[in-house]
């Protein structure tokens, strides 16, 4: 079964290495300008490059932060530094402190009312700690003798990269390797009538001096979940569009939990809807327009502001990656990459999330740039893996997961083939809040047989990132059911809850957790 269940990976591997890459088309007699350029200095460029100068290689990062369609600019350290996974926990924690005060009566504090919520005060001090680590980035560089240039970067040759400065100012360098790091940024849905217009993105909300009222967010992906969770978390009116499903390829059943939850938490959703315009009123107000796919019928609701959640494309367009014989996905415009992270281009590699088939994850494209800066300077041969990689939905409800889905587990080893083990529990600190507790559920997907080995573990609850995380190594380390279910919990917590489970989806008993 376990062969089984890895020759998808082993394919996958197979086609990633079958590259005829391509030679040069140019030979330089001297030497290079610098061993590596990085060309972006988000989260794996920086890795990269930092890790590449420690192992004495000449390096330089190029990163140009190209405002956004509101006008929003930021510092150096890429998007999750700047209007990603940072600012986006710290709201979310100031989502958390929320309902922490609401809690708090029932263990006997006297808190005066009525409680309120600041949007300045908080955008300030998120804002404050970012361009703390825009400087800590900076000086990091300098400090291990990496050149740093404020550019935007494109390719002229396999071995030439043009930098181009605000002013329009251009120099040229070359380097023996290239990497392409330059992340993504939101989409617009351009063919809807008022959205470039009006609308914001992620790439704006975090940097909002203002609150931003009554909104309405479009898209149920993590960013807009996580958007509109927080949102609604310090007392804003907010209702997320969801054209399908939430959380599109999640397992499904957690996702549902999620929304459930965020909807008893307050979060309006609108399912089965698609925008069709946006006007601005006299008012200010935005008043949005929208299509009900299953009745056809149309609705409208005025907002204070309209936030796009509808997927992210890749910076490459203005790399000029094509003319220098880079290919590209034709479909998403990601860089095709081996599972070495080349390119097409035997020199050029790229990483992160302009990379077709890699996770658009922060930890990933670090590990990746790390391993590749070792493998170009000759100090090691080690391949990134990307398999069973957890990540968390910083949603109201925490959602963590690593490995398998439930439905992905039961397509590549047959329904017949798949055990899932689960249990609803309550968080202890949930019982004398009197909170909810009916989406707080486990799900552990094994081999149906021989030694059940864990291809999957999904966690809804508090911490899920804390909880995730460590359970994370054992699922590298192949473990099974058997070697969890001995594995002794830390009492009382939310995690023992996975080192007890003992009922099957398939017995059809009763999964909720009694007792302590």
């Amino acid at each position: 079964m376990a062969a089984l269940c890895s020759k998808h990976r082993l394919k996958h591997l197979q086609h990633l290495c079958s590259f005829g890459f391509k030679t040069p088309r140019r030979n330089f007699a001297g030497k290079y300008d610098y061993d590596l350029v990085v060309i972006g200095g988000g989260s794996g460029g920086l890795a990269c490059s930092k890790e590449a100068a420690q192992l004495e290689q000449k390096v330089a990062v190029l990163d140009y932060v190209e405002p956004s369609v509101r006008g929003t600019t930021w510092g150096l350290g890429g998007t999750c530094v700047n209007v990603g996974c940072i600012p986006k926990k710290l709201m979310h924690q100031t989502a958390l402190l929320g309902t922490a005060v609401k809690d708090a009566k029932k263990y006997g504090w006297k808190i005066p009312e009525p409680v309120s919520h600041d949007w300045a005060t908080m955008s300030q001090a998120v804002q404050n700690h970012v361009k703390s680590l825009n400087w800590g980035h900076r000086v990091q560089l300098q400090d291990r003798k990496v050149k740093y240039l404020n550019m935007k970067g494109s390719l002229v040759d396999e071995h030439t990269i043009r930098g181009m400065n605000a002013k329009g100012k251009e120099m040229t360098v070359t380097a023996r390797n290239v990497v392409i790091a330059t992340g993504g940024r939101p989409k617009y849905p351009t063919h809807v009538p008022g959205a470039l217009e009006f609308g914001i993105s992620s790439d704006d909300l975090f940097w909002l001096k203002e609150s931003p009222g009554k909104t309405l967010v479009v898209g149920a992906s993590y960013v807009g979940l996580e958007c509109a969770g927080f949102l609604t978390g310090i007392g804003l009116d907010t209702t997320v569009m969801v054209r399908s499903i939430a959380l599109r390829g999640f397992d499904q059943q957690m996702s549902r939990l999620v929304t459930d939850y965020m909807e008893a938490y307050g979060t309006r959703f609108s399912w089965d809807a698609v925008p069709k315009k946006v006007e601005k009123l006299p008012s200010g107000l935005l008043q949005v327009t929208w299509t009900d796919t299953q009745s056809k019928q149309e609705h409208q609701d005025a907002f204070n502001t309209v936030l796009w959640a509808v997927g992210r494309a890749p910076e490459t367009k203005t790399l000029n990656l094509k003319q220098v014989g880079v290919e590209l996905n034709e479909d998403t415009g990601k860089v095709i990459v081996a599972a070495d992270e080349r390119t097409s281009v035997s020199n050029i590699f790229a990483i992160g999330d302009i990379a077709q088939g890699r996770p658009e994850l922060t930890p990933t494209a670090i590990k990746a740039g790390k391993l590749l800066a070792r493998r170009l300077a000759g100090h090691s041969s080690q391949l990134m893996n990307y398999d069973n990689v957890p990540t968390t939905v910083f949603t109201p409800l925490e959602y963590g997961c690593v490995g398998l889905s439930e439905e992905e587990a039961e397509r590549r080893c047959g329904k017949e083939n798949v055990e899932v083990y689960h249990a609803f529990y309550k968080p202890l600190e949930f019982t004398v809040a009197e909170r909810d507790a009916g989406q707080c559920y486990i799900k552990v997907v094994c081999e149906g047989h021989g030694d059940q080995r864990v291809l999957g573990l999904h966690f809804t609850g508090p911490n899920a990132g804390e909880v995730t995380q460590g359970f994370a190594l054992g699922l590298q380390c192949g473990f099974t059911y058997a070697q969890l279910r001995d594995t002794v919990g830390i009492h009382p917590t939310c995690a023992e809850e996975l080192t007890k489970i003992n009922i099957t989806k398939r017995s059809g008993l009763d999964a909720t957790v009694t007792g302590c």
